[in-house]
């Protein structure tokens, strides 16, 4: 069966994709709309590509490389939070609609802020990032010898307790 979605339908696919949550990939986006991946993934490019003549400027905004609010440091989401705490509420939402967040975001960032826990991970450094994934190498390396070494002992224990078997313990003599 072959579906034709239309420019616009793929054009609000294409925003509801690239303004997912974080704990939300782009297989469960393409799902809950009864779209296939690989679809999906060809309007993004498409739409990135500024092949859709609906886009709107707003639109091709919003699929630039914006961050996405997951991925804004503590130091910017609390630059973000003082500015909009002098302003009202139509001010507070165009700030919001040109850093490409929602006033939701900086209310939790608020309120993250006064608990004093991060609702999501902040981003580290690339070279945080770099040091993390070295140690993490060497760690599951030493892991896999440490691995390798138990099950060589678990087997030459097996296979003493064979030999004991046929030939008897040289112990009880």
């Amino acid at each position: 069966m072959n579906v034709k979605f239309t420019e616009a339908y793929k054009i609000q696919a294409v925003q509801k994709a690239l303004t997912r949550s974080g704990d939300c990939n782009l297989k469960d986006v393409a799902d809950s709309l009864g779209v296939g991946l690989s679809s999906l993934s060809k309007w993004i490019r498409q739409a990135k590509n500024h092949e859709f003549e609906m886009a709107s400027e707003i639109e091709v905004k919003m699929m630039s490389n914006e961050k996405r609010p997951q991925d804004w440091t503590r130091e910017e989401r609390l630059n973000i939070v003082i500015k909009c705490a002098a302003l009202d509420e139509p001010a507070v939402n165009a700030l919001c609609r040109e850093h490409g967040i929602y006033s939701h975001h900086i209310e939790q960032w608020k309120t993250d802020f006064v608990s004093g826990k991060s609702s999501s991970p902040v981003v580290t450094k690339p070279s945080d990032m770099k040091h993390l994934k070295a140690e993490n190498k060497a760690l599951k390396k030493e892991l896999n010898r440490k691995d390798r070494a138990l099950a060589e002992t678990a087997a030459l224990l097996v296979l003493q307790k064979k030999v004991n078997a046929i030939w008897g313990d040289d112990e009880d003599s």
